[in-house]
């Protein structure tokens, strides 16, 4: 078989993905000002992600990670961390998976999930710089909020949904079992459904199934 002929990914990713930016080597992560650390046990991935903040001008100075990914998982976190370096930390922290695909190129619409690791690991690692330095007001917490009561799934499981492909409603019970018990959460359920397909797909979101 000829691999390069039945390449799926985009060139950019592709050059991401054999030559990546930034990895950790032999670099000492005391060294770093801010340490993030996250898994997708569903993906199988884990990501560390290191940053050096230039303290006067509050922007990344330095951005090092290390992954046990796939290769959307290392191409989007390569290109991540490329376009945060001189950023201030308050936009680093809100670049989203979106932004990161776009600058890709493209993402197939199931690896998508993968990209999402990079922006975690970043946004707890520029938490862990505020932690670190008693700045514990700009810390923004993630905490997950259940919609399905009888099933105990969350806001944060509808949206992982959405990023691992699903479109309907349907989809989204075949993999969250959410709304087979009483049915009282369909209607917030659809609606972040929904609002989780434009945040990370926009309107050609619904056309990517």
């Amino acid at each position: 078989m000829n691999q390069e002929n039945n390449w799926v990914y985009t060139d950019k990713l592709k050059e991401h993905f054999m030559n990546p930016k930034n990895i950790l080597k032999d670099e000492d992560v005391q060294a770093f000002d801010g340490k993030g650390v996250v898994g997708n046990m569903k993906c199988g991935d884990e990501m560390m992600m290191l940053i050096k903040v230039d303290k006067e001008k509050q922007t990344i100075a330095d951005c090092k990670w290390k992954t046990y990914g796939c290769a959307s998982a290392i191409a989007s976190t390569s290109i991540l961390s490329e376009m945060v370096k001189g950023m201030r930390l308050e936009d680093a922290y809100h670049v989203s998976p979106k932004d990161v695909t776009k600058e890709l190129g493209g993402l197939p619409v199931h690896k998508i999930h993968c990209s999402v690791l990079g922006d975690k690991a970043l946004r707890a690692a520029i938490n862990d710089y505020y932690r670190r330095n008693g700045m514990q007001e700009k810390i923004e917490k993630e905490e997950a909020r259940i919609v399905c009561q009888c099933m105990n799934v969350t806001d944060h499981e509808i949206e992982h949904a959405v990023l691992e492909g699903a479109r309907t409603f349907l989809e989204l019970q075949e993999r969250t079992k959410l709304g087979t018990v009483c049915g009282q959460c369909q209607d917030e359920a659809a609606s972040l459904l929904e609002e989780y397909i434009q945040k990370h797909f926009g309107p050609e979101g619904q056309d990517q199934i």
